[in-house]
């Protein structure tokens, strides 16, 4: 896979680095000629231009890339990478990192994102998963608004503990996508037990979540 990431600064450069141990091809872009460090991820392919111009799109040959990961320091970079990759050169995945919560809302696909990731709602929610048991808790969101993935760790009297994964009836625009389970990942089979102590990870509308949060909590009310 082919990917393209606008933004050569740490988190830039710490995306390259994963990608590329997982086979991909990776080419960097950044504007800034400090940014580009070419010994920090020497594998990579490196260009010095304005992801912001056509023309420096067309030279990294973006036609071609699978996904695009605007991953600058600037918001306005970002979105704007974002729908070029999209409208001009029909990127099928865009990623775009959201520096600032306050514009969360914008990172849609209107401006051309398919993911945004937003540190700070990232961090928090990471926060309280670590600290609920029984409680929703919202990790991502896909094409803001439309699909999220979200977390839940079983408590010992949820109703649906001692259930197989089929038998559940779970809300309409819900799968189950993974079960945690003492320090393993499991892919759920229909077959699968729910234990307490799970942490259920589900790809859900946002319609859905209380329902969803109803069926597998007892304290959560009608």
């Amino acid at each position: 896979m082919r990917v393209t990431i606008a933004g050569a600064g740490a988190v830039g450069r710490s995306i390259a680095a994963e990608l590329l141990e997982n086979g991909h091809e990776v080419l960097l872009i950044d504007i800034d000629p400090k940014a580009i460090k070419i010994d920090t991820v020497p594998r990579a392919e490196w260009l010095l231009a304005d992801a912001c111009e056509i023309s420096s799109l067309d030279e990294a040959g973006l036609a071609d890339c699978h996904v695009v990961v605007a991953a600058s320091g600037d918001d306005k970079v970002n979105l704007v990478v974002s729908l070029l990759a999209k409208t001009e050169y029909g990127v099928p995945r865009v990623v775009a990192r959201i520096n600032h919560p306050k514009n969360e809302w914008l990172f849609n696909e209107s401006w051309g994102v398919d993911v945004a990731v937003s540190t700070p709602r990232l961090l928090s929610a990471l926060v309280e998963e670590a600290v609920s048991v029984g409680d929703l808790v919202r990790l991502m969101t896909f094409r803001q608004g439309q699909a999220n993935l979200v977390e839940l760790t079983l408590p010992e009297d949820a109703p649906v503990v001692g259930h197989r994964a089929g038998s559940v009836p779970w809300p309409a625009d819900t799968a189950l996508v993974a079960i945690l389970r003492e320090g393993r990942v499991l892919v759920p089979s229909a077959d699968d037990p729910l234990e307490a102590g799970d942490e259920l990870m589900f790809v859900a509308s946002q319609e859905v979540e209380e329902e969803l949060g109803r069926l597998l909590s007892p304290h959560r009310s009608a």
